[in-house]
């Protein structure tokens, strides 16, 4: 597909994604004084209703029948439900105790680990995971810290891109069933808050804060259901590429927005994985290239 072709809707629409996700971090510091943990139960509560409420509105009452019609997909549904929320957990606390530009590696090393999982690694993408791999130890060694944050962010979201894949399934159904599952314990654990005194939503917190606890379910389903409309219409190695959007955009709230620290050394070991990467996306444009030239 030339660039003249390339369906000029779905490249909006999927930048438009990537974007709301890139600017994530910012939305979630906003319900900084909200424990992460109660945030991540709003969202998923609030999401649930939503994207309930769009596959109603779409597909009717049997939606969710048909996943249950089916025990094997709903248990792949359901550990990958797992996965996500963690991911989510994980991330909402890292951002607000200030670990923005090291969420932002994980998302950075994704699309590697990805491969690494489910694809057998050619003679170009073994260097990209070793080098990968060179820049996490250096940040290791010569940081002080392991990064550990990074690498749980890339690891849960990569074994849930696995599951993903595995399940065939359309992606805003996948994410119904996935809140469908952890829907009871995050209303069980935000009733048990507010009833123990631990929770806001209800009077503590103001008016501002519990719209935000709302609206943040919208941000949660909206990139996805966008994300999901434009896949369909941009080649993969396009959005491919454009991944990396978010993560770029992670990484500079955290560096020019919150000030966090990154000096000398983190940043060769932020220029080892970028350069793994770029080894990486030049391959994946080359193969993509070489595809449909022989299609032509």
């Amino acid at each position: 597909m030339t660039a003249q072709g390339l369906d000029r809707k779905g490249l909006s629409i999927a930048a438009s994604a990537f974007v709301l996700w890139g600017l994530m971090p910012l939305y979630w510091h906003l319900l900084k004084t909200v424990p992460s943990l109660q945030i991540v139960a709003h969202r998923v509560v609030w999401c649930s209703l939503l994207v309930a409420a769009w596959l109603w509105w779409k597909q009717g009452r049997g939606w969710f029948v048909a996943i249950l019609a089916k025990p094997r997909l709903a248990a792949m549904l359901a550990l990958s439900g797992l996965c996500i929320g963690f991911n989510w957990g994980l991330y909402i606390w890292a951002v607000n105790a200030g670990h923005v530009v090291e969420s932002s590696l994980g998302y950075f090393i994704n699309p590697l680990l990805n491969v690494f999982l489910s694809e057998r690694l050619n003679r170009v993408q073994w260097p990209s995971v070793a080098i990968a791999a060179a820049g996490v130890l250096w940040l290791t060694f010569n940081y002080g810290s392991f990064p550990w944050i990074a690498l749980a962010l890339a690891a849960s979201f990569g074994l849930y891109g696995l599951i993903r894949k595995l399940a065939a399934v359309d992606s805003v159904v996948g994410l119904g069933v996935e809140n469908a599952v952890l829907l009871l314990p995050a209303m069980a654990y935000l009733l048990w808050a507010e009833s123990s005194g631990q929770g806001g939503f209800f009077g503590a917190w103001n008016l501002g804060v519990d719209a935000l606890l709302i609206f943040g379910g919208a941000l949660t389903a909206l990139p996805l259901i966008a994300f999901s409309f434009a896949v369909r219409r941009v080649p993969l190695s396009t959005i491919g590429l454009m991944q990396y959007i978010a993560p770029t955009m992670q990484f500079l709230i955290g560096v020019l927005v919150f000030r966090e620290a990154f000096d000398r050394d983190r940043a060769i070991g932020f220029v080892v994985i970028w350069i793994a990467l770029a080894v990486f996306a030049v391959d994946g444009l080359r193969r993509a290239r070489r595809a449909t030239v022989g299609l032509a």
